[in-house]
């Protein structure tokens, strides 16, 4: 199960470091705009992406999608949670509550690993 973060503590967790941020809407809106340094893994994809992009199942992941109405955050973090990831969060509130603060974006295809 995920729990639900809001952006202050999006922000926090992004500033120490220590978490994993995962866009779940397709590969086209992720490189149109996504959160620094998220990665991409859309909802649909989970079970065939996530063994490779996130190996470490005890790490701190924050899934978002697009904002609230969107399903993609939460299907994917529960996916997630039911794969044994133990510490699943859903920014809810996702990109467009993001960059309605103001806060910074990023644009572009993922990095390759």
């Amino acid at each position: 199960m995920s729990t639900i973060i809001t952006r202050d503590e999006v922000k926090k967790k992004i500033e120490s470091g220590a978490v994993t941020l995962v866009e779940a809407l397709p590969a086209m809106h992720y490189e149109q705009e996504h959160l620094p340094g998220a990665l991409n893994l859309p909802h649909d994809e989970v079970d065939r992406l996530a063994p490779a992009l996130l190996p470490d199942k005890q790490a701190e992941i924050i899934v978002y999608c697009a904002n609230s109405p969107c399903p993609n955050s939460r299907i994917a973090a529960r996916r997630l949670a039911e794969l044994g990831y133990a510490r699943v969060y859903d920014y809810d509130a996702g990109k467009e509550d993001w960059v309605s603060a103001g806060l910074p974006t990023e644009t572009g295809a993922p990095a390759r690993r």
